[in-house]
């Protein structure tokens, strides 16, 4: 004999809902039996309507101890940023390890440059490489290679699914399923961006310093005078890498794939920039300049290292751009966070 299911109709009808409260449910079967074996006659009968339980289920409160909010962001944190040194945390991929680490050691030219003319007692050549106000604007300024070639695909490639991917796959359902809130979430995101950036950009820029005090064996009175020199650069690449994680982050927000994030960070960093510099050139106006977060950014350092200024526009309307652009970015990722589903999308 054969059963063959002609029918079937399930209807859920659900008692009761609590902590402790179990949830049960019935449902009604129809089903056709017919005779299949090699005998002439073949008959078929409808069986009769069964009802039945077909689940118990007991939902209880969870009565553990969570770990403190700290952790809970601490544990996001590390996933990301351990992720490049450490396996068991994000797997970023092997070319995006490979660049990270060759743009570190391309950022400490000048500090191994410094260090071989100061150990071979070459004034001249020392002059060039070593620890001055352009220098230290250079380090972290410098349009070429490091602001068009290093800083803006290192970020691209951070940003790129940092966001995106977790819409895409519904990893978001992984983190809001927990007691973690959707500020915390960005927020952390954040910071694991901008904490790279920081290590490459800062920290090479405290190597170059430092490696200078201890083999030139400079004495208080040039400490103190290049110090608060010092302390300004290091504030401009802090401007730096969070005006380049906010806008990069703001596309990963809304975006769905790696890819889109990625190019047009780089589009907007470098096509601003060769428009307000073509339009320099045609006209002789800078003022275009302030639609470019890189000279934004660029024109507010050299203000506060006291380089010389290269922008014909003040100062503090740059200031005003780098605050715009940074307000609209992290306004469109708080907007993009807050509407993420805990399903995937």
């Amino acid at each position: 004999m054969a059963e063959e299911l002609s029918q079937n109709d399930v209807s859920i009808e659900r008692k009761s809902f609590g902590s402790e409260a179990p949830v049960t449910g019935q449902t009604k079967l129809q089903a056709a039996w017919s005779k299949s074996d090699d005998s002439e006659e073949t008959s078929a009968q409808v069986a009769s309507n069964q009802k039945g339980q077909i689940f118990e289920q007991i939902y209880r409160p969870w009565e553990g101890k969570l770990n403190p909010r700290w952790m809970r962001n601490w544990s996001i944190l590390r996933h990301h940023i351990l992720g490049i040194v450490k396996k068991g945390h994000r797997p970023w991929n092997i070319p995006t390890k490979l660049f990270i680490f060759f743009v570190i050691i391309a950022s400490m030219t000048d500090v191994a440059m410094a260090l071989l003319f100061g150990m071979i007692g070459e004034p001249t050549l020392y002059g060039i490489w070593g620890v001055n106000r352009d220098n230290l604007y250079g380090h972290v300024m410098g349009f070429f290679p490091r602001n068009i070639l290093y800083y803006p695909i290192v970020a691209a490639l951070l940003v790129g699914g940092m966001i995106s991917e977790d819409r895409s796959h519904g990893t978001s359902a992984m983190y809001f399923s927990r007691p973690i809130n959707r500020f915390d979430y960005a927020t952390m995101k954040f910071l694991s961006v901008a904490i790279i950036l920081m290590i490459i950009i800062n920290g090479t820029l405290s190597i170059y310093y430092f490696v200078d005090i201890l083999v030139m064996g400079k004495g208080w009175a040039w400490i103190i005078d290049t110090f608060p020199i010092f302390m300004a650069t290091f504030l401009c690449g802090l401007i730096l890498s969070f005006t380049y994680t906010s806008i990069g982050l703001s596309l990963s927000s809304i975006s769905r794939g790696r890819f889109f994030p990625a190019i047009g960070l780089i589009a907007i960093l470098m096509g601003t920039k060769a428009m307000a510099s073509i339009i320099d050139t045609l006209f002789n106006k800078s003022v275009l300049y302030v639609i470019s977060p890189y000279d934004s950014v660029a024109h507010v350092c050299q203000a506060l290292i006291g380089t010389e200024m290269t922008y014909q526009h003040p100062w503090v309307w740059s200031l005003i751009s780098i605050t715009i652009i940074n307000g609209l970015a992290l306004y469109l990722l708080a907007n993009r966070v807050s509407s993420l589903e805990v399903t995937r999308e």
